[in-house]
């Protein structure tokens, strides 16, 4: 049995780039570096959110939410899925670095991953945060 850390061993690597204005799901290719799926919260079927929220009184400077991340989430299991990809790590490290309102904001976009029937490795060593699954 190896004992390198299941990440180091994956193919494909989740990564999220987030910002006040929204949330990216990238998943790459280790070997090759190439991003094979992405969905984000600037893609056409989220404009009618991002105008509701931006015309908002009194003004907000967040964008996207749980559930938004959620959708973002479920685009890109989509996407896996019809490309035969059927699961993926996380960089721990860089999840675990991310301010804590920020972690609690982006698993439900694990979750909706793994709900679609994706495997999310690497995403159970979150549970220091708060509930990641049901």
């Amino acid at each position: 049995m190896s004992t390198v850390p299941a990440v180091h061993n994956h193919r494909h690597i989740l990564r999220l780039i987030l910002s006040c204005r929204k949330i990216t799901a990238q998943v790459s290719n280790t070997s090759t570096s190439s991003i094979v799926a992405m969905a984000s919260s600037s893609q056409h079927d989220f404009l009618k959110r991002y105008h509701s929220k931006l015309n908002r009184f009194p003004g907000s400077h967040r964008f996207w939410d749980t559930s938004t991340a959620s959708r973002v989430g479920h685009k890109v299991a989509f996407q896996l899925k019809e490309i035969g990809i059927e699961s993926v790590a996380i960089d721990l490290r860089e999840e675990l670095s991310r301010p804590p309102h920020q972690k609690i904001m982006v698993l439900p976009l694990f979750d909706s991953v793994r709900r679609a029937g994706v495997v999310v490795d690497g995403v159970e060593k979150l549970s220091e945060i708060g509930p990641v699954f049901d």
